[in-house]
């Protein structure tokens, strides 16, 4: 294959032996140089040499989003996106567009609404969604996936009467006075209605999964860690599904697959295993939740709730259940990555892996949102790593200052407490919860605040620096899969995946600029993307 030389570019390679440089070789899709532009150019460019000017633009490792679920992010191309809706109005006029789109008894699906950015935070009642949408059944994620709103037509599909049976962990939310369902489904209360609707075909799945790979790309993403199977039609077809478009069709993402418990057995029959696969596409770890989010104040939590009391969220398996389950997976020599948001749930967590022996592979807690200190003394162990999402802090707050209160809130996104006190990190979006943009999270990161707003950051003393929030998503984005001897920095032998950006993220005055810079260029394999 052809070498290429990508020089004249501020090349921020993560790496300390070589942190800054101006030109990377490439060959085979693996680094084989870097150094000053000079000396590349004399010792590797010769006659069929591909040299790429990188016209003075700075470079970093390519970015790595450890958390996300590209099937959510598919299906905003395929369903009613609610995402960035900003009042109950809009909510509904969207919803009655939609609807007036389909034929009487055709599901209108959605997802992305937020009423914490609503005006006044009501959501739509069950007799406002029967109003916009009467002859169609309507079902619509929230954008934490853990609260849902449907209408009369859905309930009557799925045959619910008053004594039906809930699934564990799930609420169906009725009117205080009249008993009636109010439309609302919090958690797995949600299965009563998913049964029923129709599922999308292969070629419809596979289309929106491949333009949720190019909108990842277009974003500087040349790795996620990405958790689907429950979304694509269980671990056979979430595989097929991946390896047509990565390795047949050649499109270049590269993916790591979380694979929900529900497979594990699955698994074990097809002989997959951490790892299992190539360098772009591979099995993860086993998925298993053990909590809600703050949202709806699932999220489990050793004290009550501040604007709460008495309430504790929600546990999604007792102790035994989740203990045998993160055993089974271990039995199976795999590595865990559990959803932990409260700090019960962290600590329930973190008891059941101190009696399994180490895998191979590190062990990811999902999501890390409030940390009691002798919890992170515990996390501080390299055979665990938290998978951190820090835009979450634009989503959660303010309300979430009230769910909590001042002294836990101390707790809250700790970031600065975790990396300082030897915790490996990792960063991810969890979308399409919070956006495919890895540039929002660094932002959310280094500024603990959403963009433009015009205040110093919610509990500021746990910002981060420029430069650890860029790890978050390069270095600590590797650790996450134990790949940090192939990438996460640009060094000799590592795999040739790197970032280009319009502005210098390290010369920014004013961090609200990464608001502005554009990805120029995502190189995966040595090759730019066409996007």
């Amino acid at each position: 294959m052809t070498k290429t030389i990508y020089t004249n570019g501020r090349i921020h390679t993560l790496d300390a032996n070589d942190p800054l440089v101006e030109t990377v070789v490439v060959e085979n899709g693996r680094i084989i140089d870097i150094g000053l532009h000079d000396d590349m150019m004399l010792q590797w460019s010769r006659a069929g040499t591909k040299i790429i000017d990188l016209q003075g633009k700075m470079v970093t490792p390519g970015l790595i989003d450890s958390h996300l679920h590209l099937s959510g992010v598919a299906f905003h191309f395929l369903d009613l996106d609610l995402t960035g809706v900003k009042s109950k109005k809009e909510m509904l006029d969207k919803i009655r567009q939609k609807a007036n789109t389909l034929s009487p008894g055709k599901w209108l699906v959605g997802m992305g609404w937020d009423e914490n950015l609503f005006d006044d935070g009501t959501i739509p009642t069950i007799d406002e969604l029967d109003h916009v949408a009467p002859h169609c059944p309507v079902f619509l994620k929230r954008i934490c996936h853990h609260a849902f709103l449907v209408n009369s037509k859905a309930l009557e599909w799925c045959n619910y009467h008053s004594s039906i049976e809930v699934p564990m962990g799930g609420t169906v939310v009725l009117d205080l006075n009249t008993k009636k369902p109010t439309g609302l489904l919090l958690e797995s209360a949600s299965r009563l209605i998913t049964k029923h609707i129709p599922e999308k075909t292969y070629d419809e799945l596979k289309h929106g999964l491949e333009q949720a790979m190019k909108f990842a790309v277009k974003r500087g993403l040349t790795s996620i860690h990405t958790n689907d199977p429950s979304y694509l039609g269980g671990l056979d077809q979430t595989y097929k599904m991946y390896d047509e478009l990565i390795n047949h069709e050649q499109k270049g993402l590269r993916c790591n697959l979380l694979i929900d418990y529900p497979y594990l057995e699955q698994l074990k029959e097809r002989g997959m295993y951490a790892g299992y696969g190539n360098e772009k596409l591979q099995i993860g770890a086993i998925k298993i939740f053990a909590d809600g989010a703050f949202g709806r104040r699932t999220a489990l939590l050793s004290e009550s709730y501040h604007d709460a009391p008495g309430q504790f969220g929600e546990a999604m398996h007792d102790q035994a259940a989740l203990f045998q389950m993160m055993k089974e997976a271990r039995d199976h020599l795999m590595p865990i990555a559990v959803h932990t948001i409260g700090d019960q749930a962290l600590e329930n967590v973190l008891d059941i892996l101190d009696q399994l022996p180490k895998a191979n592979y590190r062990d990811r807690l999902i999501h890390v949102s409030l940390v009691r200190e002798e919890l992170v003394r515990r996390l501080a162990d390299p055979s665990r790593i938290a998978d951190i999402q820090p835009r979450f802090i634009v989503g959660d707050y303010p309300w979430v200052k009230e769910r909590l209160g001042e002294t836990r809130e101390q707790h809250l996104y700790a970031w600065k407490t975790l990396l300082s006190s030897g915790v490996l990190c990792a960063g991810g979006s969890d979308a399409p919860v919070e956006p495919v943009d890895p540039l929002l999270g660094i932002h959310a990161a280094v500024t603990r605040r959403a963009p433009r707003q015009s205040h110093e950051g919610w509990n500021e003393k746990e910002k981060l620096s420029m430069l650890e929030a860029l790890k978050l998503f390069t270095v600590g984005g590797a650790y996450a899969t134990n790949e940090e001897h192939k990438k996460g920095t640009l060094s000799r032998g590592k795999l040739a995946d790197m970032t280009v950006y319009s502005n210098d993220l390290f010369s920014m005055e004013d961090p609200d600029e990464l608001l502005h810079t554009k990805i120029e260029m995502t190189i995966i394999d040595g090759e730019v993307q066409a996007v």
